[in-house]
Protein backbone atom coordinates (compact mmCIF):
# COMPACT_ATOMS: atom_id res chain seq x y z
CA UNK A 1 0.00 0.00 0.00
CA UNK A 2 1.37 3.36 -1.08
CA UNK A 3 2.27 6.18 1.76
CA UNK A 4 0.66 9.04 1.65
CA UNK A 5 1.61 12.25 3.32
CA UNK A 6 -0.73 14.96 3.97
CA UNK A 7 1.02 18.45 4.26
CA UNK A 8 1.91 21.09 1.85
CA UNK A 9 5.45 21.82 0.58
CA UNK A 10 6.00 24.94 2.18
CA UNK A 11 5.61 23.62 5.61
CA UNK A 12 7.55 21.47 7.66
CA UNK A 13 6.01 18.81 5.49
CA UNK A 14 8.64 19.56 3.04
CA UNK A 15 10.90 18.14 5.91
CA UNK A 16 9.66 14.25 5.06
CA UNK A 17 9.15 15.39 1.33
CA UNK A 18 12.41 15.70 1.39
CA UNK A 19 13.24 12.12 3.28
CA UNK A 20 10.99 10.85 1.15
CA UNK A 21 12.94 11.60 -2.54
CA UNK A 22 15.99 10.23 -1.08
CA UNK A 23 14.69 7.14 -0.09
CA UNK A 24 12.86 6.47 -3.42
CA UNK A 25 9.97 5.37 -1.77
CA UNK A 26 6.78 5.84 -3.80
CA UNK A 27 4.41 8.21 -1.92
CA UNK A 28 0.73 9.99 -2.40
CA UNK A 29 1.52 13.80 -1.45
CA UNK A 30 -1.96 15.26 -0.12
CA UNK A 31 -1.09 18.86 -0.39
CA UNK A 32 -3.22 20.64 2.58
CA UNK A 33 -2.35 23.37 4.26
CA UNK A 34 -2.60 24.17 7.88
CA UNK A 35 -5.58 26.27 7.53
CA UNK A 36 -7.47 24.03 5.58
CA UNK A 37 -10.69 23.21 7.39
CA UNK A 38 -10.58 19.60 6.70
CA UNK A 39 -8.17 19.48 9.53
CA UNK A 40 -10.76 19.53 12.05
CA UNK A 41 -12.81 16.31 10.66
CA UNK A 42 -13.77 13.91 12.27
CA UNK A 43 -11.87 11.55 9.85
CA UNK A 44 -8.82 13.28 9.32
CA UNK A 45 -9.01 13.32 13.12
CA UNK A 46 -8.66 9.88 13.31
CA UNK A 47 -5.15 10.21 12.03
CA UNK A 48 -3.87 13.26 13.63
CA UNK A 49 -5.48 14.01 16.69
CA UNK A 50 -4.68 17.32 16.90
CA UNK A 51 -5.37 18.47 13.50
CA UNK A 52 -1.84 19.46 12.09
CA UNK A 53 0.32 18.44 9.07
CA UNK A 54 2.34 16.86 8.31
CA UNK A 55 0.99 13.42 9.06
CA UNK A 56 1.96 10.25 7.26
CA UNK A 57 -0.37 7.06 7.10
CA UNK A 58 1.96 4.17 6.32
CA UNK A 59 -0.50 0.88 6.09
CA UNK A 60 -2.94 2.08 8.51
CA UNK A 61 -0.10 3.39 10.93
CA UNK A 62 -0.38 7.01 11.24
CA UNK A 63 2.57 9.47 12.99
CA UNK A 64 2.85 12.90 12.89
CA UNK A 65 5.59 15.57 14.10
CA UNK A 66 8.27 15.86 10.80
CA UNK A 67 11.21 15.29 12.72
CA UNK A 68 9.30 11.62 13.94
CA UNK A 69 8.17 10.85 10.55
CA UNK A 70 11.56 11.01 8.97
CA UNK A 71 13.25 8.49 11.44
CA UNK A 72 10.63 6.45 11.01
CA UNK A 73 10.83 6.50 7.43
CA UNK A 74 14.53 6.34 7.62
CA UNK A 75 14.15 3.01 9.65
CA UNK A 76 11.90 1.11 8.02
CA UNK A 77 12.88 2.46 3.90
CA UNK A 78 16.89 3.33 4.53
CA UNK A 79 17.92 0.86 7.08
CA UNK A 80 21.71 0.69 6.01
CA UNK A 81 21.75 3.79 4.59
CA UNK A 82 19.72 6.64 5.93
CA UNK A 83 19.70 5.01 9.01
CA UNK A 84 22.25 3.61 10.65
CA UNK A 85 22.80 -0.18 11.94
CA UNK A 86 24.71 0.27 14.78
CA UNK A 87 23.44 1.10 18.02
CA UNK A 88 25.46 4.01 19.18
CA UNK A 89 25.29 5.94 15.75
CA UNK A 90 21.17 5.07 16.04
CA UNK A 91 21.64 6.96 19.20
CA UNK A 92 23.09 9.94 17.64
CA UNK A 93 20.52 10.26 14.85
CA UNK A 94 17.76 10.65 17.58
CA UNK A 95 20.14 12.61 19.80
CA UNK A 96 20.65 15.24 16.92
CA UNK A 97 16.79 16.00 16.17
CA UNK A 98 15.79 16.13 19.93
CA UNK A 99 18.50 18.96 19.89
CA UNK A 100 17.90 20.46 17.00
CA UNK A 101 13.77 21.01 18.05
CA UNK A 102 14.93 21.71 21.40
CA UNK A 103 18.16 23.88 21.12
CA UNK A 104 17.62 25.81 17.73
CA UNK A 105 13.99 25.96 15.97
CA UNK A 106 12.57 28.22 18.27
CA UNK A 107 15.43 31.01 17.79
CA UNK A 108 15.40 30.38 14.25
CA UNK A 109 11.70 30.83 13.68
CA UNK A 110 11.94 34.08 15.98
CA UNK A 111 14.44 35.19 13.28
CA UNK A 112 12.65 34.67 10.15
CA UNK A 113 9.20 35.20 11.33
CA UNK A 114 10.29 39.00 12.26
CA UNK A 115 12.51 39.48 9.61
CA UNK A 116 10.60 37.97 7.07
CA UNK A 117 7.04 36.68 7.18
CA UNK A 118 5.85 39.18 9.32
CA UNK A 119 4.20 42.34 7.68
CA UNK A 120 6.53 44.57 7.49
CA UNK A 121 4.39 47.09 10.62
CA UNK A 122 4.11 43.72 12.60
CA UNK A 123 8.16 42.93 12.82
CA UNK A 124 10.30 43.30 15.60
CA UNK A 125 14.31 43.74 15.15
CA UNK A 126 14.08 43.27 19.01
CA UNK A 127 12.40 39.59 18.97
CA UNK A 128 14.65 38.86 15.82
CA UNK A 129 18.16 40.09 17.20
CA UNK A 130 16.96 38.01 20.46
CA UNK A 131 16.28 34.97 18.52
CA UNK A 132 19.95 35.17 16.61
CA UNK A 133 21.74 35.73 19.77
CA UNK A 134 19.86 32.17 21.05
CA UNK A 135 21.75 30.94 17.98
CA UNK A 136 24.58 31.57 18.79
CA UNK A 137 25.81 28.29 21.43
CA UNK A 138 23.82 25.89 19.47
CA UNK A 139 25.79 27.13 16.16
CA UNK A 140 28.77 27.20 17.70
CA UNK A 141 28.20 22.95 18.73
CA UNK A 142 27.28 22.57 15.31
CA UNK A 143 30.51 24.03 14.33
CA UNK A 144 32.50 22.22 16.80
CA UNK A 145 30.57 18.98 15.50
CA UNK A 146 31.57 19.31 12.17
CA UNK A 147 35.25 20.17 12.27
CA UNK A 148 37.09 17.51 10.28
CA UNK A 149 33.58 15.54 8.94
CA UNK A 150 31.51 16.00 6.59
CA UNK A 151 28.04 14.93 8.15
CA UNK A 152 27.53 14.55 11.43
CA UNK A 153 26.97 10.60 12.30
CA UNK A 154 29.66 8.04 10.68
CA UNK A 155 30.73 8.59 7.04
CA UNK A 156 27.46 9.22 5.00
CA UNK A 157 24.92 11.38 4.78
CA UNK A 158 22.17 10.00 7.46
CA UNK A 159 18.92 11.25 8.96
CA UNK A 160 20.97 13.30 11.56
CA UNK A 161 21.53 15.63 8.71
CA UNK A 162 18.75 15.61 6.95
CA UNK A 163 16.35 16.48 10.17
CA UNK A 164 19.01 19.40 11.53
CA UNK A 165 19.40 20.95 8.14
CA UNK A 166 15.88 20.82 7.16
CA UNK A 167 15.49 23.35 10.47
CA UNK A 168 18.35 25.26 9.04
CA UNK A 169 16.36 25.82 5.92
CA UNK A 170 18.32 28.13 3.40
CA UNK A 171 14.66 30.52 3.60
CA UNK A 172 15.45 30.80 7.07
CA UNK A 173 19.32 30.97 7.89
CA UNK A 174 19.75 34.02 5.19
CA UNK A 175 18.33 35.92 7.67
CA UNK A 176 20.97 35.35 10.42
CA UNK A 177 24.73 35.84 10.34
CA UNK A 178 26.49 33.00 9.53
CA UNK A 179 30.01 34.60 8.70
CA UNK A 180 32.40 33.13 11.83
CA UNK A 181 30.47 29.35 11.27
CA UNK A 182 32.49 28.05 7.89
CA UNK A 183 31.85 24.57 8.76
CA UNK A 184 28.40 24.91 8.97
CA UNK A 185 27.82 27.41 6.15
CA UNK A 186 29.61 24.26 3.81
CA UNK A 187 27.77 21.52 5.76
CA UNK A 188 24.15 23.30 4.45
CA UNK A 189 25.18 23.89 0.93
CA UNK A 190 25.80 20.34 0.70
CA UNK A 191 23.15 19.37 2.03
CA UNK A 192 21.12 20.74 0.02
CA UNK A 193 22.92 20.00 -3.27
CA UNK A 194 21.50 16.72 -2.57
CA UNK A 195 19.16 16.10 -5.89
CA UNK A 196 16.33 15.30 -3.17
CA UNK A 197 16.99 18.31 -1.54
CA UNK A 198 16.10 20.33 -4.93
CA UNK A 199 13.59 18.24 -5.73
CA UNK A 200 11.47 19.27 -1.84
CA UNK A 201 12.75 22.98 -2.48
CA UNK A 202 11.13 23.04 -5.89
CA UNK A 203 7.86 21.70 -4.98
CA UNK A 204 8.09 24.50 -2.60
CA UNK A 205 8.65 26.91 -4.97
Amino acid sequence: MALTLYGWARSRARRCIWMLKELGTPFVHEPISHLDPKLKEPEFLKISPQGTVPVLVDDGFAIDESLAINLYLAKKYGLGTLYPERLSEEAMCWRWALWAQLEMEAHLTAVFHHRFLKPETERDEAQAAAGEAGLQRPLAALEQALEGRSWLVGHRFTVADLNVAAILAPNRIEHIRLGKYDNVRAWVARCYQRPAAIEALKMAS
